[in-house]
């Protein structure tokens, strides 16, 4: 199982981060901190490149909108450094549930369990 593991991680990049990355990540990455989710931040030395190893599934919502920040270079100093500061009426972060169980289902929709009668709408059929 481990080979096939490592073939997999070679090739694919849904699956965890690839051989190049944690090659890369070993010889040059400088971790900067770690989110509530466990994924890791890194950098390089001259903090030209940023980057991150998911922990689980690799899906870009699942990074903090704090984290999101620093990696796409809206602020240099990471959260463990300068932590943002958050308004009370905030809500924690919740990653993007489309296409999961979870997901927002509108009245009337055709995927949920309980389906709605419609009253305003009457299906056309051919005479």
């Amino acid at each position: 199982m481990g080979i096939l593991n490592t073939l997999l991680r070679a090739v694919t990049w849904w699956n965890g981060q690839t051989l190049n990355t944690q090659i890369f990540t070993w010889r040059k990455g400088v971790e900067v901190g770690k989110d509530n989710q466990g994924n890791v931040f890194y950098r390089n030395a001259d903090d030209s490149k940023r980057w991150v190893i998911f922990n689980g599934e690799v899906e870009a919502s699942r990074i903090d909108p704090e984290w999101h920040g620093w990696l796409h270079r809206t602020w240099n100093e990471p959260p463990t450094s300068k932590p943002l500061a958050h308004k009370a009426w905030e809500k924690p972060h919740q990653e993007n549930l489309t296409g999961s169980a979870l997901a927002y289902v509108p009245a009337g929709s055709l995927r949920r369990a309980d389906p709605v009668e419609r009253k305003d709408y009457e299906a056309w059929s051919p005479e």
